[in-house]
């Protein structure tokens, strides 16, 4: 994979500890029909989850932690949730008050775990800020138990092909794919602020996983949920216009 480009922004946690960006996300993760992310990827993920009931988790990225208030109030064991970024910790730990949950602030590129400690590790659109997915994988390969699973969703790769910027003036109508076969860094623009994401194709993301010693149980584009739009007829037909998330477990 090509090192980044000096014109490339820093990605990840600094990106997140920006001036109102934790708030800023939260108003993008948590909105409702408008959220993606609540349309497409969350059904998606919930699904191939499963019951989670005395499971102990691992939550590569956990941003606010949204994910383990969801399965800690589905009866998971433990949930360990790791951000590099202070304000989205910040928010993580709000939200798993009186849980029994638990956040720590580290890199997932740096974090460490004693080996055989948690039978799920997920991590919820965060890998497309890691440079080199491959020693992040191997290591949730040794933090699982014998028949734990691995599970991550991402960025769809027909969209992080592109250096793009947000559009204006209302919803995307056009998506252009280009260089697909050109791994590397991304600089984009996210909820008004320069970010580098790291795109990478389908095949590499399973080529990773395969490398890591896990096999392939499950890959999913997330399509949208027809039961949560409701009315907005308008809105469900464009979300199936284009792939927006990749989902990949491995066990």
């Amino acid at each position: 994979m090509s090192a980044s480009p000096p014109n490339v922004p820093p990605r990840g946690s600094s990106f997140y500890d920006l001036p109102r960006m934790s708030d800023r996300y939260g108003e993008h993760r948590h909105g409702g029909v408008s959220s993606p992310n609540t349309v497409m990827e969350e059904p998606a993920l919930l699904e191939e989850l499963g019951p989670a009931e005395g499971l102990d988790v691992l939550d590569l990225g956990c941003g606010d932690a949204d994910l383990g208030r969801i399965l800690l109030e589905a009866g998971c064991r433990s949930y360990l949730g790791v951000d590099g970024s202070a304000a989205m910790v910040e928010r993580a730990r709000s939200r798993l008050r009186d849980t029994g949950g638990r956040v720590e602030r580290a890199d997932m590129e740096e974090f460490t775990a004693p080996p055989g400690g948690f039978d799920l590790v997920v991590s919820r659109m965060a890998l497309h800020y890691v440079e080199d997915v491959a020693p992040v994988l191997a290591s949730a390969r040794r933090w699982l138990r014998p028949g734990g699973r691995v599970v991550f969703t991402v960025p769809h790769p027909v969209l992080t092909c592109n250096d793009t910027s947000e559009g204006a003036g209302g919803p995307r109508r056009e998506w252009v794919v280009d260089g697909y076969f050109d791994t590397g860094p991304r600089r984009r623009v996210w909820m008004g602020e320069p970010v580098a994401w790291y795109h990478r194709t389908v095949e590499d993301h399973v080529r990773a996983l395969h490398g890591a010693g896990f096999a392939l149980t499950a890959l999913r584009e997330c399509a949208p949920a027809r039961e949560l739009f409701g009315t907005k007829e308008q809105e469900y037909a464009r979300r199936r216009r284009v792939p927006l998330f990749l989902l990949i477990a491995g066990a």
